[in-house]
């Protein structure tokens, strides 16, 4: 099984991340399970409204079928990790997102760059 990769250089809306993300996951080989898909759909969603939220106008995104599992990274150039918090249950400024990504996904990493950090996650294929 060989290792796909895409990347999504300059990604300025999440619905456009989102539908390259399902794009580039309709055509993995072995195709994966619509749950895995969808769990993928998500993280990305989450990864990059954050991105482009806190880190400025554009993001890059890197789409990474391994064998087992598939691998979303998100640079912006903020420095700032995301953080846990207590989610604010009005609907005024969230705190669901990054808890999500951590338990949709095996492993999540924030690696900090001197232009900014870039956020991994690794989900189930």
């Amino acid at each position: 099984m060989s290792v796909n990769v895409a990347t999504l250089r300059s990604a300025t809306s999440v619905a456009g991340a989102r539908e390259s993300t399902r794009d580039f996951l309709d055509g993995l080989v072995p195709a994966i399970a619509a749950e895995a898909s969808d769990a993928a759909v998500l993280v990305v969603s989450e990864l990059v409204t954050n991105a482009l939220r806190h880190g400025g106008e554009t993001c890059t995104l890197e789409l990474t079928g391994h064998p087992g599992t598939i691998e979303v990274a998100v640079h912006d150039p903020s420095p700032q990790a995301p953080r846990m918090r207590t989610p604010d249950l009005s609907g005024e400024t969230g705190g669901f997102g990054w808890p999500m990504v951590n338990r949709l996904a095996r492993a999540t990493a924030v690696n900090r760059q001197a232009d900014g950090k870039t956020v991994s996650a690794l989900l189930a294929r």
